[in-house]
């Protein structure tokens, strides 16, 4: 068992989403460009740039969008060029947060994260003052009621790290980075299609926060990803 439950958060973090469908897609499409550049833009060989682009399925962007900024990031179109910058923090009672950037402008972005974390109960720490605590991982989660044991019979035989079932019957399934998309793939393939499907700073010693401390954090939390240069904010609070 896992121990503490994904599937709330999961769930919060889809109504966000839903909310700032507009967002989603200036994330999207700086993930695309910065994966591009990084790994050329064939999807064939660049398994960053899948994971993208199936962000950007899902988030209905428009494929000439995808293509545009693939052509961008690599040369054959003129674009902004962006940096990924991760910066480390305290939250509510201590908890962890790392908070992944993606930035034409690091004086901008040090300065919002800063001050979100100042306003809002949290402090900045320094690089590496909280990173030990996650795992950097595959992640996909599977809602409660899916079968454990046919995922677990296919995340295993594929490559799978780990199958782990969380307090309120979510699956996730942990893989090494490199391992997820095939991992997704087989498991799509067995018809089983997780609900969260990422690459990930996966918590490993979870803090409980309840109560005022709770609804503390969420907010610090929901600041932070509202940020324009936030591409993901990982954390261990358990709320």
């Amino acid at each position: 068992m896992a121990g503490h439950s994904k599937w709330a958060n999961i769930q919060h973090r889809k109504g966000r989403q839903d909310e700032k469908r507009g967002k989603i897609w200036t994330r999207v499409i700086r993930e695309i460009m910065v994966a591009a550049r990084l790994g050329g833009g064939d999807l064939a060989i660049n398994p960053r740039l899948r994971l993208a682009v199936e962000k950007a399925k899902a988030a209905n962007l428009p494929a000439e969008t995808v293509k545009r900024n693939i052509d961008k990031a690599t040369g054959n179109l003129e674009g902004v060029s962006y940096e990924e910058i991760r910066y480390e923090g305290y939250g509510i009672g201590g908890a962890a947060i790392i908070v992944d950037t993606m930035t034409d402008n690091r004086v901008r972005t040090v300065a919002d994260v800063r001050h979100a974390f100042s306003k809002y109960g949290g402090n900045m720490g320094t690089e590496g003052s909280v990173a030990f605590q996650f795992r950097h991982c595959g992640q996909l989660v599977f809602a409660p009621g899916t079968s454990e044991d046919k995922v677990m019979e296919v995340a295993l035989e594929v490559g799978a790290d780990d199958v782990l079932v969380d307090d309120d019957g979510a699956i996730e399934v942990l893989t090494a980075p490199s391992a997820m998309e095939p991992v997704r793939q087989a498991l799509e393939a067995a018809g089983l299609k997780a609900e969260l499907a990422e690459v990930t700073m996966r918590a490993e010693n979870p803090v409980d926060l309840q109560g005022d401390e709770a609804v503390r954090m969420q907010k610090l939390l929901d600041v932070l990803e509202d940020l324009d240069d936030v591409q993901a904010v990982h954390h261990n609070a358990a709320l």
